[in-house]
């Protein structure tokens, strides 16, 4: 990952906070968004039984970095965005170390298990640099997991309006895994049938938004500001985007392989 890119993209204080700090037990595990929900759900199907130490590079709210903290033998995350990092301090700061930074600017040198970024990837101009970034992080033998939107060709207004530089066709996803010296590459598309659907409210979203000045948002403060768009809330509009979700999970497990995400798990040799 580009010092330049990373830098240009927002402003980091490193702010930290451990395990204790942030606690807070009334708000409980973030809900998903619906299509976090389905991503969620392909997610849990490829993670490895052991994870050990794990780092999520870009936990958001900390939706996610919850459900993964459950079976971590340790917990570190790093959200760039002040304003999404001091939700995740409030949602999970009992359950995870939480770092306001970017990937390279995590104190320390320690290595861990298990790597997670969760549509992450496609908001960096230099994803090459980016994954061999990550992969200095890993232990021999260790898993990243990753997550990014599918196909070249579905670029859309919500890609736009979000800070993506590109989308990723399978065979490309493997192939650049793999020229970053990573083995056992497993890719799979998810998100048939509601995911169709769902993309295209936010390209309808995302029309309006860039009709009404969203042009003129410059791309870092689009991704800086994506992980915030459309996101339920703790309280009622959390529970209805929960109910909601269950169907449509448990209707794409009748279409595997088939959807507008991707997310891949890939292992570094021992």
């Amino acid at each position: 990952m580009s010092d330049e890119m990373n830098k240009a993209t927002l402003p980091m204080n490193n702010e930290q906070t451990t395990m204790s700090e942030g606690q807070n037990t009334t708000t409980g595990v973030p809900p998903l968004t619906l299509n976090a929900s389905l991503r969620w759900d392909a997610i849990s199907r490829i993670l490895p039984k052991t994870l050990g130490d794990t780092l999520e590079i870009g936990c958001g709210r900390g939706g996610v970095t919850a459900r993964i903290a459950e079976n971590a033998h340790s917990m570190v995350a790093i959200e760039p965005d002040p304003q999404s990092f001091a939700l995740a301090k409030a949602n999970i700061g009992h359950l995870a170390q939480l770092h306001n930074c970017m990937s390279f600017e995590l104190p320390g040198d320690q290595r861990y298990d298990t790597i997670c970024a969760f549509e992450v990837l496609e908001h960096i101009e230099d994803d090459q640099a980016a994954l061999q970034e990550w992969r200095s992080k890993l232990n021999s033998g260790g898993n990243l997991i990753l997550s990014v939107p599918a196909w070249a060709d579905r670029m859309g207004a919500w890609d736009n309006v979000a800070g993506h530089f590109r989308r990723y066709d399978p065979a490309e996803l493997q192939k650049l895994l793999e020229a970053a010296g990573f083995i056992d590459v497993h890719v799979e598309a998810y998100g048939a049938p509601a995911g169709y659907l769902l993309e295209a409210f936010r390209n309808y979203s995302g029309r309006k938004m860039l009709a009404n000045g969203g042009e003129g948002v410059d791309f870092a403060d689009r991704t800086a500001g994506s992980g915030r768009l459309l996101q339920p809330d703790n309280g009622l509009s959390g529970i209805i985007t929960t109910v909601a979700a269950r169907p449509m999970v448990w209707a794409q497990r009748f279409f595997p392989g088939r959807g507008v995400g991707l997310v891949a798990v890939a292992r570094l040799p021992e």
